[in-house]
């Protein structure tokens, strides 16, 4: 069954159009004082030719599955995408615009998905809007590999992207677009705003780029430059990128920043200050826009409205859904549940299974051979875990047996091995940045769980995205390896010192550092359930001991207590509790050894998840950290993090590293058991 095509008006009014967009962008920003008019009035024509004659969506249903996403990568424009979404008839009232940028408002300052109906990611640190297009592209073509069928193609929509100068400074938009050139993500189309016009002023003298045959170079399909302003002829350049079979398209779209206003055209100020009552009215006069601030008269209303299109091709794709189900039910069945997020009816028991395994085998590695581990039970039973490295894979161990490699045929076609399946481990090049953000799009898709790996060092390359998927509750999984100065001869640059506690620091990230096989296989169990918020997993390079335990129920709240004094032979209470995280545990169990035999009775606390430990309640936490007895922290690391837990001492690292062996170093800097004991007798001895 072929799918229905939008509904081109045989006549649009397609300056009323445009025109509706900058008088909507002026007054909320003038409203506001605050904002950025000059985007949205420079791009209106641009979103006339998109929004009114390709974009395929139903304001009635955002979450349509086969919806075309719709990024606006040049957030600080976001009365754009509003006015867009007001006018084309989602449920985003006038009340809300005249509301822009307002507490609690539904019309942020930059477009936040979640808050907004129609916002598919929430954008505005500039080039990420990029790299989650591309997320979303790769998305796509992944799901219609697995999923369509001979006479039924369920899985085929575009992702269209809005980008400016600035995106295109980012260093980002290098990473994401070089892979999708890698990728030939040909239902991938951005539309470039080439103004000309930044914050400071005329890019020129520091922006000499020469984007098209950059975006050439990448092999991308180069369309352009066009006339922004021109509906038709952006029109005729989106239906040609719509023709390519095996390559992104990149349409240069030569534009006025602020089209409309006598004065303040093609300069800075309309980039970022509302443009004044009286320019205003001067803009209004200009446009021959008669109406009254946040007024759209019917007829402008009646050209944008996208209800009844959006419903008959909703209405058209779920009768091909249902065709496709009743010859396919399994699959049907699959693609539902990928896309609702849910996990298989059986993970509870694929977990509870991995981690009895874990612990019944109590094997010596390295934690990050124990993620590979459990990787190789969650991979086999989760299809929607798609994999990946930062060009480290061979160290991070990210790929299984059933993650192959994805590759990509001369025409574009995912490849297939001799299974019929596709790659679901993704070789991202030394991009961690790029990688973090093409996660976040494939999470913000849907029908997958990304997860990738680089050394945790690095993780200061992917922060603003690692935030950013924190700001929007998205599962996505960063396997961070060589987590401390027991990588060894790499040295002070590869060491990490500050980034745990700095990764802690993030609202709504998890941060897992576990110490044995156990507790990683719970890390990531944890991890898939973390349906609203993402996982950091800081890992060893370096092997380590099972730790004998009594149980796995509480390691899934954070801490909780390894060892009493009795397991060591004193029969009485502790007097101290030693608190550690990682490869530091074992350290904490030799020195409360060391302590029992001189008499000193200590309780041992593994801290896999200082952020997961701190949502727990009160009695858990006074029960793990009883009221009264000193606590000792151990970690490699840095020991601000630690005082909140009102520690009496901190055995850290708050220097840099060296370049030496693992065993030579952790003695240098006084991860020794010794050590530990010695410190928990100063603080008793206080």
């Amino acid at each position: 069954m072929a799918a229905l095509e939008t509904r081109t008006p045989l006549v649009p009014d397609t300056t009323l159009m445009a025109n509706a967009i900058r008088a909507l962008a002026m007054d909320a920003v003038q409203q506001a004082n605050s904002g950025h008019p000059g985007a949205p009035m420079g791009m209106a024509d641009i979103a006339v030719a998109l929004w009114g004659r390709h974009l395929r969506h139903n304001p009635a249903d955002p979450a349509w599955a086969n919806r075309d996403r719709f990024v606006l990568s040049n957030g600080h424009g976001s009365m754009l995408v509003y006015a867009l979404l007001h006018l084309s008839g989602y449920a985003l009232p006038m009340e809300e615009l005249r509301h822009f940028r307002q507490l609690h408002s539904q019309t942020p300052g930059h477009p936040e998905v979640g808050i907004t109906p129609g916002v598919e990611t929430t954008t505005g640190p500039l080039g990420q809007g990029l790299g989650n297009a591309v997320g979303m592209a790769l998305a796509e073509k992944l799901l219609a590999a697995e999923f369509n069928r001979d006479g039924h193609t369920v899985v085929d929509h575009r992702t269209y992207v809005f980008l400016g100068d600035g995106c295109l400074m980012e260093g980002i938009s290098h990473e994401a677009s070089a892979l999708a050139g890698a990728w030939k993500l040909n239902k991938l189309i951005a539309l470039y705003d080439d103004n000309g016009i930044s914050i400071d002023g005329q890019v020129a003298p520091w922006f000499v780029d020469d984007s098209a045959k950059r975006f050439a170079a990448y092999g991308w399909n180069v369309i352009g430059p066009v006339d922004g302003h021109d509906v038709e002829a952006v029109d005729a350049a989106i239906a040609q990128a719509r023709r390519s079979t095996d390559k992104p398209s990149f349409i240069v779209c030569k534009t006025h920043i602020g089209k409309g206003s006598p004065n303040r055209v093609d300069t800075a100020k309309a980039h970022g200050e509302p443009l004044g009552a009286d320019e205003i009215a001067l803009t209004r006069a200009a446009l021959g826009w008669p109406h009254a601030p946040f007024e759209i008269p019917a007829e402008a209303y009646n050209e944008w409205d996208a209800k009844d299109d959006g419903a008959n091709l909703q209405a058209d794709w779920d009768a091909r859904f249902d065709a496709y189900r009743a010859e396919h039910p399994a699959l049907a069945s699959e693609f539902e549940r990928r896309m609702r997020g849910a996990l298989p009816a059986n993970f509870a028991q694929i977990a509870v299974d991995a981690a009895i395994a874990a612990h019944t085998k109590a094997e010596t590695v390295a934690s990050r051979k124990a993620s590979q581990l459990a990787l190789e039970a969650f991979t086999a039973a989760l299809p929607e875990l798609l994999g990946g490295s930062a060009d480290l894979t061979g160290s991070n161990l990210t790929n299984t047996k059933s993650t192959p490699a994805l590759r990509f045929g001369e025409g574009g076609a995912v490849k297939r091995g001799e299974d019929g399946q596709g790659g679901r481990h993704i070789n991202y090049g030394v991009r961690e940045f790029g990688m973090a953000a093409v996660m976040n799009g494939i999470a913000l898709h849907g029908g997958f769980i990304p997860y990738g790996g680089t050394f945790l060092t690095f993780s200061d390359y992917s922060r603003n995205a690692i935030r950013m998927a924190a700001l929007m509750k998205q599962r996505v999984i960063h396997v961070f390896t060589h987590d401390s100065i027991g990588l060894g001869e790499d040295g002070p640059t590869h060491q990490s010192i500050e980034h745990a506690a700095s990764l802690r620091l993030i609202p709504n990230l998890d941060v897992w550092r576990p110490a044995d096989t156990a507790e990683t296989t719970i890390a990531w169990t944890k991890a898939l359930l973390n349906t609203d918020r993402p996982t950091a997993l800081l890992l060893s390079r370096q092997n380590l001991s099972y730790l004998p335990k009594s149980g796995l129920d509480e390691i899934a709240r954070g801490a909780y207590v390894l060892a009493e004094p009795a397991e060591v032979g004193l029969k009485r209470k502790a007097q101290a509790v030693i608190v550690a995280t990682g490869s530091e545990v074992q350290l904490a169990l030799h020195a409360q050894q060391q302590l029992a035999a001189a008499g000193i009775a200590v309780r041992v606390v593994s801290v896999p998840s200082a952020t997961t430990f701190d949502r727990q309640d009160a009695a858990y936490k006074r029960s793990v950290l009883p009221d009264g007895l000193p606590r000792i922290a151990v970690e490699a690391g840095v020991t601000d993090g630690w005082w909140k837990y009102g520690c009496a001492a901190v055995v850290g690292i708050d220097s840099y590293g060296e370049s030496a062996p693992a065993g030579a170093l952790f003695k240098h800097f006084g991860f020794t058991a010794e050590n530990v004991a010695a410190t928990v007798r100063r603080v008793l001895q206080k």
